[in-house]
């Protein structure tokens, strides 16, 4: 009778341990990542959905672009093979939050590093400098700010790309705001603007799509300096400085040049040399 009781009392420890088991315990969070040890786990990673050449939703649901290469790369140095990587899609206004709630364990999404954004979120990287540019037809007078004057310059509503032209350069221009870059781009195709101006790495990615191949060129203004970096959760460091190691591996294997190439080379977009890793400036 009293071996029988001890018995009991084993199998319920040992359910006990197998629920607390299949529980997970406290140390995950929504990214459905174990802090990169891989092994049949999955990872969730903030990109775009909408940016041809840097982070895009193909029709038959696959992903393209140079954030989504740079993404790859990354997961895979953490452990977690392509197949086991769900890209979320992660717009802008919503990154700090995504990573906040741990919905994606990084973002990497033209996510530009300055200070407003280190007070909310943490950066890896950078691992593009990018600049702010103007976008113009092929045969195209326009080659400096200022012969903007008297001309329709595009750019998404609520962006500060278009204000900061007519307000610095060129305070004749017209503005034009649409809801999307696509739309802006469709509009300097059919003559509606003349101009279109975000980060030259946007541009150059729409530039360097097929039905577009041969129409458009880079000012090569450099009216800003956009560091992109890949975003964290605050206070994540660990996961900081594995990113940053796999990417000084990308640049030091060639990769990273490889995916600059493949994703803006058609457009002959004049890249910076890689930044320098763990430089996280404004």
């Amino acid at each position: 009778m009293k071996l029988r009781k001890v018995s009991a009392a084993a199998a319920t420890a040992l359910v006990l341990a197998l629920t607390a088991t299949a529980c997970g315990g406290g140390d995950k969070d929504n990214s459905g990542s174990d802090g990169g040890s891989g092994g049949g786990k999955t990872i969730k990673i903030g990109i775009k959905y909408d940016q041809p050449g840097l982070g895009l939703k193909e029709p038959d649901g696959t992903f393209s672009g140079f954030d989504v290469d740079v993404a790859t790369y990354v997961a895979k140095e953490l452990g977690y093979e392509p197949n086991q990587i769900e890209f979320v899609e992660t717009k802008s206004a919503d990154r700090e939050n995504a990573l906040a709630r741990g919905d994606v364990k990084f973002i990497a999404a033209t996510y530009s590093i300055n200070d407003e954004r280190k007070k909310l979120v943490d950066f890896a990287g950078p691992y593009l400098l990018a600049h702010q540019d103007l976008l113009v037809k092929a045969d195209s007078k326009i080659a400096k700010g200022t012969d903007l004057n008297g001309k329709t310059l595009c750019s998404v509503t609520g962006s500060t790309s278009a204000e900061n032209v007519k307000k610095d350069i060129a305070p004749k221009a017209q503005l034009k705001e649409y809801g999307g870059y696509s739309e802006c781009i469709a509009g300097l195709q059919s003559g509606a603007v003349d101009a279109v101006t975000t980060d030259d790495s946007i541009l150059a990615g729409f530039a360097a799509q097929e039905n577009y191949k041969g129409q458009f060129k880079l000012a090569g203004l450099k009216l800003s300096n956009e560091n992109y970096g890949i975003g964290v959760k605050k206070g994540d460091t660990a996961t900081v400085d594995k990113i940053n190691a796999a990417l000084e591996k990308m640049v030091s294997d060639r990769s990273w040049e490889k995916a600059v190439k493949e994703n803006f080379g058609p457009a002959n977009y004049k890249n910076e040399p890689a930044p320098k890793i763990g430089n996280i400036v404004q």
